[in-house]
């Protein structure tokens, strides 16, 4: 890995000349809408030997009341009335924001720009509990989180869509970024281990069941172990978070069976009886367990019962053993049947409402737009404890508020003992750990000012491959002067994170800089440049995570992008990331790092086109056409035009590049350039390829 002045920095996939007409047409200038940020607290439950604070909802006819005050509201610990010392109302919701959903088939949707922590804004992540799903409930949770991302996910949302039956590694995956969230639901398929069946309900069947897979028995305790790592791990983004929990299976108690006219069901045969599967087991305590770490982790749990308006009555699946009883035994089962779908809710009932949340139950529609406006904000309603407070039992809480109509909810409790005495039980995190911190938050570190452009590459002898350019603002690192250098250590981590948050590939690698004095203020005054490739083995959605740690200080950057690893083997036109810089005199790209801009300059961009031949190895009949959009809303299209690959040689890798003039009255702020590769000779039924890079306009 080699370190030099970003200045200097060129592609490492010789960028040649420009391959087609350069669009320098000025852009139209359209006004930008301010954002308001705002002091998101990190801790939003404190349980401290000076403060209590818990987090309120209040809510008219279903709706979020935001404009009362301490006045209006009572707080009570264990039936003792408390005086309120603090309150506030925190809004998750920019004020001005517009909404901008997506229509139901547009996947080329402008992105969302990245969310900034200090800004408001809602963090989301759906569970699905895919151990306890029927194959037919899978189908409606794959159906309504589609809606969700294409008609109601907002720019200030921050998502992340997670099963409980794969492997959890880091929570990179929250994104406002559609095309990650639609990956992440394609990748949801009904899991043969789950505890509940094909069918909501097992078929009441005569002699021999078909018996459940040994795998399944395990199910409920992978589930809960599973959503204790997502509460932990939550527990380190910044505010208040919410779990959307959607399972159709999450008992208090083991009981999936029923008993019709002496016919017992249970799906479960005598061999697994004899392995224990039949017995049943209480889950209370660890439900409540979950719920106490979510309230400690600032975590709101809502539960959506996928099981819906089920139909309880008999079907043909059914078999019946006494004709003269079958009316008996039909009543039997309905109410056997509407029975166990109770008992199925109890679970998720519970930790919703000890973490002040809500169940979504006995409905077809899974009311997602319920569960965002409920998050739209909050108070923080503070107050000074007693000695008693912190003698490790359960301490009820109980709010109210003053005002006709108005409903409240808030955290059911929390055991008697400090976030301090909480800290101390932990191992304090190492040098390590923290950098593995930042590589798996969603939210940058921001002690060194990092950014990355990421995108697929494939070089021959070499295969895919995910390249990267990495901006380091020098002014960060700790610089010694030795014999007339400077020297400093950089410790850099880059980590692919595939499906469920696994890690595909990483990197670590040590870097010694040693400038000269020129070299030295070159740095200073306009940043340096690193490059390295991560090698991926299969295609698909990926995002790209890189950390820098300052060796001197252990003072650490991080940062993070979206990267789409086509199949070439499909023989199907695929693009490489795109790439943006400066002008350089050799007619490279240059600083193809930071992403930043100011108005008035010249935007160059440039990508690869890979399996852009055709059948007799002529190149594709292929145009290309460059957007920006800002906020989601075009602010610019240049023309259509046709890809040349004038002097080059190789034409299965294509470079094509482009250039457009920045108006100098551009508002300053997030931009995203679109550009579009058409196959002209390709089936009506092919797609175009489509490709986003987003940059930042600066004064």
């Amino acid at each position: 890995m080699k370190i030099r002045a970003f200045l200097a920095l060129a592609l490492l996939f010789c960028f040649l000349s420009t391959a087609l007409a350069q669009d320098k047409s000025p852009l139209q200038n359209k006004p930008a809408q301010p954002q308001q940020p705002v002091d998101d607290k990190d801790d939003v439950v404190k349980i401290t030997t000076n403060l209590v604070q818990v987090d309120v909802v209040v809510t008219k006819d279903g709706k979020p009341v935001p404009n009362l005050t301490a006045n209006d509201f009572e707080i009570f610990e264990d039936g003792h009335k408390q005086a309120i010392t603090s309150f506030a109302f925190i809004s998750n919701v920019p004020g001005s924001s517009s909404p901008t959903p997506a229509t139901k088939n547009n996947a080329n949707a402008a992105p969302y720009a990245r969310i900034n922590p200090n800004e408001p804004h809602r963090t989301i992540a759906f569970v699905v509990d895919d151990l306890g799903l029927s194959h037919e409930s899978m189908a409606r949770v794959r159906q309504h989180l589609r809606k969700f991302i294409n008609e109601q996910l907002q720019p200030h949302d921050l998502v992340a869509i997670l099963r409980t039956g794969g492997e959890l590694g880091a929570l990179q995956q929250f994104s406002n970024d559609r095309r990650l969230l639609n990956r992440a639901v394609d990748r949801l398929h009904w899991n043969f281990c789950n505890r509940v069946g094909i069918h909501i309900f097992r078929p009441l069947t005569l002699g021999a069941s078909s018996g459940t897979p040994a795998c399944a028995y395990q199910s409920y305790s992978n589930t809960l172990k599973s959503l204790r790592f997502i509460v932990d791990a939550m527990g380190y983004l910044p505010g208040r978070k919410s779990m959307v929990l959607l399972s159709d299976s999450l008992p208090r108690e083991s009981q999936d069976d029923y008993d019709v006219g002496g016919l017992r069901e249970t799906g479960i045969t005598q061999a697994d009886q004899r392995l224990g599967a039949d017995s049943r087991t209480d889950y209370t305590v660890s439900l409540r367990s979950i719920a106490e770490k979510a309230i400690r982790s600032s975590v709101v749990i809502y539960s959506v019962d996928t099981q819906g308006l089920a139909y309880t009555g008999p079907t043909a699946a059914d078999s019946f053993g006494h004709a003269d009883r079958n009316g008996a035994q039909i009543n039997d089962l309905m109410f056997a049947r509407s029975q166990l779908l109770f008992a199925r809710q109890e679970g998720g009932d519970l930790i919703a409402k000890q973490t002040g949340g809500f169940q979504i139950r006995n409905s077809n529609s899974f009311q997602f737009d319920r569960i965002l406006e409920d998050q739209s904000g909050y108070y923080l309603i503070g107050y000074r404890p007693s000695d008693d407070t912190f003698n490790r039992r359960l301490h009820r809480i109980k709010a109210k508020v003053k005002g006709s109509g108005l409903s409240l909810r808030t955290r059911f409790g929390f055991f008697g003992f400090t976030e301090e005495e909480a800290e101390h039980a932990k191992a304090k995190p190492a040098t390590r750990d923290l950098t593995n911190l930042a590589l798996a938050s969603p939210f940058a570190a921001q002690d060194i000012d990092l950014d990355l452009t990421a995108f697929f590459a494939n070089d021959p002898g070499m295969g895919s491959v995910v390249r990267s350019f990495v901006y380091i603002d020098a002014r960060n690192l700790t610089f010694t002067a030795e014999n007339d250098r400077h020297q400093a250590g950089i410790e850099l981590n880059g980590v692919i994170f595939g499906d469920n948050g696994t890690i595909v590939e990483q990197i670590s690698r040590n870097a010694s800089l040693s400038l000269s004095e020129d070299d030295y203020q070159q740095a200073i005054n306009y940043g340096m440049g690193l490059a390295f490739d991560i090698p991926v083995k299969k295609p698909g959605s990926y995002q790209v995570r890189v950390a820098a740690r300052d060796l001197a200080s252990s003072h650490i950057g991080s940062t993070g992008q979206f990267v789409d690893v086509p199949d070439l083997k499909k023989k199907q036109v695929a693009v490489s990331g795109i790439v943006l810089g400066t002008n350089s005199a050799d007619q490279t790209i240059a600083n193809p790092g930071a992403r930043r801009f100011t108005a008035n300059s010249e935007l160059f961009f440039g990508y690869k086109i890979y399996n852009g031949v055709n059948e007799n190895r002529k190149l594709r009949n292929m145009t290309m056409q460059a957007t920006l959009f800002r906020d989601g809303k075009n602010v610019y299209s240049g023309p259509e035009t046709t890809i040349t690959a004038t002097n080059q040689t190789d034409l299965t890798r294509v470079f094509v590049s482009g250039v457009i003039k920045l108006n100098p009255d551009l508002e300053t702020g997030n931009y995203f350039l679109q550009v579009v590769v058409t196959d002209k000779d390709a089936d009506k039924k092919t797609p175009p390829v489509v490709q986003w890079v987003d940059f930042e306009l600066q004064k």
